[in-house]
């Protein structure tokens, strides 16, 4: 236990009531997930093992898909934390709050996932501050304790565990990025955009289109994606090539939903986006 003074130190008193679970999700239904690779034998034997993952990659590959297709698959409730610069270690491990009149500890998402056995999700890790990601360390190694300096409390995480980061490559930069002591806990997965083939099976799939529009949208989207050398930062993501395909299931033109689903939230650049609305035109006009 960790050793504190008592004088003026509220007695922790957990909240246990269900409002206090909403992030602790258990999925009834699978998530539609096509693997790539080895992906899902090694995140499953790192489960088995209690070994930390890191997922790698770029936004709208399927990170945060995959990782609710494991929770399923195993069948371990979910944590999911979408991390940014705010993100404080209070805000991950839990605080004291004031409810009717007396003190009482309420933990956070984390504190919550080792509690309760569960996967813990941490997305964007490298958006959180350093100060914050190192309350992770003794969650990550054979320990698998979580200190909670305020409270007082040493928590062992529950039998099934497991912590999940990700982040994605594209945005590293000397102020964004993670040291070589967090690095070193995970074992990493390179995540990138499904080849065209099963690309266009995801799209058809949970875009409601059919293949032949899935595999026009796909072809499509390879061709944006090779404007990186112009100077397009960000390229279309599987994600977006879903929401263009909802669009288009729900009526809207594909050369309006291309624009609209796919360019637009691409780049404000005059000449790129008329570069792309070409393309839109040779493939789908």
């Amino acid at each position: 236990m960790i050793a504190v003074s008592t004088q003026h130190q509220p007695v922790p008193q957990p909240i246990t009531t269900s409002s206090d679970h909403q992030n602790l999700r258990r999925l009834a239904a699978e998530p539609y997930y096509v693997p790539v690779g080895d992906e899902v034998s090694i995140f499953g034997t790192c489960h088995e093992r209690g070994l930390a993952v890191m997922l790698k990659g770029p936004t709208g590959c399927g990170k945060t898909r995959f990782v609710e297709h494991m929770a399923w698959r195993l069948g371990r409730p979910l944590v999911t934390v979408a991390c940014h610069d705010d993100l404080s270690a209070s805000d991950l491990t839990g605080r004291y709050l004031v409810r009717g009149g007396e003190t009482v500890w309420q933990d956070g998402p984390l504190t919550m996932a080792a509690r309760h056995g569960a996967i813990c999700y941490l997305d964007e890790i490298v958006e959180a501050r350093q100060d914050t990601v190192v309350v992770i360390h003794p969650l990550t190694d054979d320990r698998r304790i979580l200190p909670l300096d305020k409270a007082g409390e040493l928590v062992e995480a529950a039998p099934g565990f497991q912590l999940v980061v990700s982040y994605n490559p594209g945005y590293q930069h000397v102020l964004k990025d993670l040291k070589p002591s967090t690095r070193q806990r995970f074992v990493a997965l390179d995540f990138t955009f499904p080849p065209p083939e099963l690309e266009t099976r995801i799209v058809a799939h949970e875009g409601g289109v059919d293949e032949p529009t899935a595999r026009a949208l796909v072809s499509l989207s390879l061709r944006v994606r090779n404007l990186r050398d112009r100077g397009l930062a960000e390229v279309p993501s599987s994600r977006l090539l879903v929401a263009t395909a909802r669009l288009i299931s729900s009526g809207i033109p594909p050369v309006d939903a291309c624009r609209s689903g796919m360019m637009a939230p691409l780049t404000d650049d005059p000449e790129l986006l008329a570069a792309m609305h070409d393309l839109v035109n040779a493939v789908l006009g």
